[in-house]
């Protein structure tokens, strides 16, 4: 055992990870006993043994991005489909209980990315009457989603766009 450590030691540089890799031989003979042929050097099969799992573990590190703080890890992070599709599930309930005039601008403004003018000209009707038709449908939609803020509602651009009465989708 003492030469499988300072071999471990020597390649690790360090003392906990060559302890690691120690334990991690142990175990790997002891529930691969059975391959090991009688007869042959047992400390030469140990030795081999650490020395594929050292091998394999700095494969591993290579290619693994230290990320301490999970900074990186958060940028790259995809959120969960199942609740993006209930929130829109939920979003077109609500979205058809909106009087049809409300429901219009709304998905003028914030799905189609038109802006408030432009709107009002393909409603034929004033600025001032969008702007009112798309406060009113985000205030109704926020109650009906029972929501406190809009922030509560998920990532969904769309949804954002709408709720927070942004005239264009980002990313379109």
């Amino acid at each position: 055992m003492p030469s499988l450590r300072a071999f471990a030691i020597s390649l690790t540089g360090n003392i906990d990870r060559a302890d690691d890799l120690v334990q991690d031989t142990i175990l790997r003979a002891w529930s691969h006993f059975d391959h090991f042929q009688p007869g042959t050097n047992l400390q030469a099969w140990l030795f081999t043994i650490l020395r594929n799992l050292f091998h394999s573990e700095y494969r591993k590190r290579k290619r693994e991005v230290e990320d301490p703080n999970a900074t990186l890890a958060q940028r790259v992070a995809v959120l969960p489909e199942q609740s993006a599709r209930l929130d829109w599930a939920d979003f077109r309930t609500a979205l058809a209980k909106l009087p049809h005039d409300q429901r219009e601008a709304i998905l003028l403004i914030g799905a189609e990315g038109f802006s408030y003018d432009e709107t009002a000209r393909i409603c034929d009707v004033a600025v001032g009457t969008i702007k009112s038709r798309v406060n009113r449908a985000r205030k109704r939609l926020t109650e009906l989603l029972a929501l406190e803020s809009e922030e509560e509602f998920g990532p969904d651009r769309l949804l954002q766009a709408a709720l927070n009465g942004h005239g264009d989708v980002v990313g379109r």
